[in-house]
C-alpha cells in the first residue's frame, strides 16, 4: 500500500463547542477537567499520569459500572497552547505499556493524533485527525473499517465535553 493509499485511512472528526478556545484546551490538559468528560459514556476515568510536555504522557484508566476496565495512553509530541496537541494514542495496560486493542487483533497499536482548536465569535472548532502510526496494510484497512464506530465513539465523548463546558462557563 502506498503512502497515498494509506492516507485514505485518516480519520477526521470536527466538533464546534459553545466555549472559548482556552477553556476547551484546558479541558484536554487538566486532570480534574479530563475526569469529567473523557471516555465512553458510562465509564469512570482515572488519570494515572499527565505530563504535559513533549515526551510526556497522559495515562488513564476507565472503569464501567459492570467492573470492566481498560487503559490508554497519549504520548505527547507537540503542545502549542491553546491551539494544538500532537500525540501518539495507544491502548495500554495498568502500567502504561502499549497493548493491542482489547477486541481487534488487527487494529493498529498506535495512532498519530493531531488536535487543533480555532475560535471564532466565542465558539471553538476542534478538529481531530487520527492516522495509524507505523502500521501494516492490514492495520490501515482495519482502522479505515472502524471509522464509523470511531465517529460514534468520539461523537459521544465530545457530547460529554460539550455538556461539561456548558456547566463550567
Amino acid at each position: 500500500m502506498t503512502k497515498a493509499e494509506q492516507g485514505n485511512s485518516d480519520f477526521v472528526i470536527t466538533h464546534t463547542f459553545d466555549a472559548p478556545r482556552k477553556l476547551v484546551f484546558q479541558s484536554w490538559v487538566e486532570p480534574e477537567r479530563l475526569a469529567q468528560w473523557w471516555g465512553p459514556v458510562g465509564f469512570e476515568l482515572s488519570v494515572l499520569a499527565l505530563e504535559l510536555k513533549p515526551g510526556g504522557i497522559f495515562h488513564y484508566g476507565m472503569r464501567a459500572d459492570n467492573g470492566y476496565e481498560m487503559w490508554g495512553k497519549f504520548t505527547y509530541h507537540l503542545i502549542e497552547a491553546p491551539e494544538k496537541i500532537v500525540s501518539i494514542l495507544s491502548f495500554a495496560d495498568r502500567e502504561g505499556n502499549v497493548v493491542p486493542h482489547p477486541v481487534s487483533a488487527t487494529w493498529p497499536l498506535q495512532a498519530h493524533n493531531t488536535m487543533t482548536l480555532s475560535e471564532e465569535d466565542g465558539k471553538t472548532t476542534m478538529t481531530l485527525r487520527s492516522v495509524p502510526h507505523e502500521a501494516s496494510e492490514l492495520e490501515h484497512a482495519t482502522f479505515k473499517e472502524g471509522h464509523e464506530s470511531m465517529k460514534q465513539g468520539f461523537g459521544a465523548t465530545f457530547a460529554q465535553l460539550a455538556k461539561y463546558l456548558a456547566r463550567v462557563q
